[in-house]
């Protein structure tokens, strides 16, 4: 094969693959708006709804735990499009609900279907950003960082986008309809996996269960350091917020899902903006342990006034608007940092295992953080999740504190990294 050839290939199926992620991202925002705003509307309890979403966020644990070895020993490609198939049989298997079900069953079998959906995002995740290393030749970094750009700064956009595709097909077509027009779209996209070679991605060593645990001391501490700070997001924002703005301030579907699509789309953007800002107001040198000191820091004080703001009666959509604004490009700004400083820690060889587990403890933090989002909020309201989300940032700032400066020998090219 010529060098033209090969690199025509290598493009096509970087179309594929981003193309397959796009698809699933836009119903995965789509398909969590669509089951909290359901729910809500019927009558179930904040506390309720979080448990819907409990084991979409413990099977995500697992599966990123595993996800590195299962891709390696069967090829992405069948991961990735298990991971596909695993979505459109989850929001089937969501569309045979039946409303006359006594609400303990309801509850089990939605959280059943979540599963099937935690399990299928981080398949799909995980076997997206691999691919994209192997349709990229090894000497090529800056085409590299330039290929996983594009699809990590695109991810929170068109999550933002199935934000409101969710809300307004519940609000047009109703649940059960919605659910089967997205399943047929992602049905159709499966379809691409027989343009994708046979056996990307796997390889013949065997890993040891035990390499799956980082023994990285500064893996660890950043690990622990992401736990909270995405547990600080998910607190108020994945059951709180949206249940106070459709309950409390009366918001629409439309207005509810179109305004926290707004806003994930615009930290994404934020997050993919972070590098060049600050390196152009920065030092000009990649990001070193002051650099997530600082913004963790920083973000500790937004939660926090943004709990008092409506503690003192400042307008709820003046003190919820403009509070989750800045929160979103301060959080941007962290996790932007996160995600370079994992590669920075991390040796070649061990670089799966190591971003496998530090995505783990992401999973855990959005466990946590859902979890408690609805369980404050139903006896604390909105105001009590702000104050335990400004405690897990401290904590995550605190832990921080621990972390080594990168040595030189590791320094590689500051780029966007992933917002999950």
């Amino acid at each position: 094969m010529t060098s033209s050839t090969a690199s025509s290939a290598n493009f096509k199926n970087y179309i594929l693959v981003t193309l397959a992620y796009w698809g699933f991202t836009i119903t995965d925002g789509a398909l969590r708006m669509l089951v909290l705003l359901y729910f809500n509307n019927i009558g179930y309890t904040p506390l309720q709804i979080a448990s819907l979403f409990l084991f979409y966020e413990v099977f995500g644990v697992v599966t990123n735990f595993l996800g590195g070895w299962i891709g390696s020993q069967l090829g992405l490609k069948v991961t990735l499009y298990t991971g596909i198939g695993l979505q459109v049989f989850s929001m089937v298997m969501l569309s045979w609900l039946n409303p006359d079900w006594a609400q303990w069953i309801a509850v089990g079998y939605v959280m059943v279907a979540q599963a099937f959906s935690g399990i299928a995002k981080d398949l799909t995740k995980m076997s997206s950003k691999s691919a994209i290393r192997l349709v990229v030749p090894q000497d090529a970094q800056s085409s590299l960082f330039k290929w996983v750009a594009v699809l990590t700064g695109s991810k929170n956009a068109l999550k933002g986008v199935g934000f409101f595709v969710g809300s307004a097909l519940l609000a047009s077509v109703g649940f059960v309809n919605s659910l089967w027009i997205m399943a047929a779209g992602l049905f159709l996209i499966m379809f691409t996996g027989l343009l994708l070679p046979k056996g990307m991605g796997k390889i013949k060593k065997k890993v040891k269960f035990s390499q799956l645990f980082s023994k990285s001391q500064e893996i660890n501490i950043l690990s622990a350091a992401r736990f909270f700070l995405f547990g600080s997001r998910d607190v108020w924002f994945v059951v709180a917020l949206p249940v106070f703005l459709r309950e409390i301030l009366g918001w629409s579907f439309y207005q509810v899902g179109g305004f926290l699509a707004c806003w994930v789309i615009g930290y994404g953007l934020v997050q993919f903006l972070a590098p060049t800002l600050i390196q152009r107001f920065g030092s000009g040198r990649p990001p070193q342990s002051k650099t997530i000191q600082f913004w963790t820091f920083t973000l500790v004080l937004v939660p926090g006034a943004i709990a008092l703001a409506l503690q003192i009666g400042i307008p709820a959509n003046i003190a919820i608007v403009g509070g989750l604004l800045i929160f979103g490009v301060v959080f941007a700004f962290n996790s932007a940092v996160h995600s370079y400083l994992v590669l920075a820690f991390t040796d070649d060889d061990k670089v799966a295992l190591n971003v496998g587990f530090y995505y783990m403890a992401n999973s855990g933090g959005r466990l946590i953080g859902t979890v408690l989002s609805g369980l404050i909020y139903q006896f604390f309201g909105l105001v009590g999740c702000l104050w335990t989300s400004m405690f897990f940032v401290l904590a995550a700032a605190l832990i921080s504190l621990k972390l080594p400066d990168p040595e030189p020998s590791k320094a590689i090219a500051w780029k966007a990294g992933d917002g999950d």
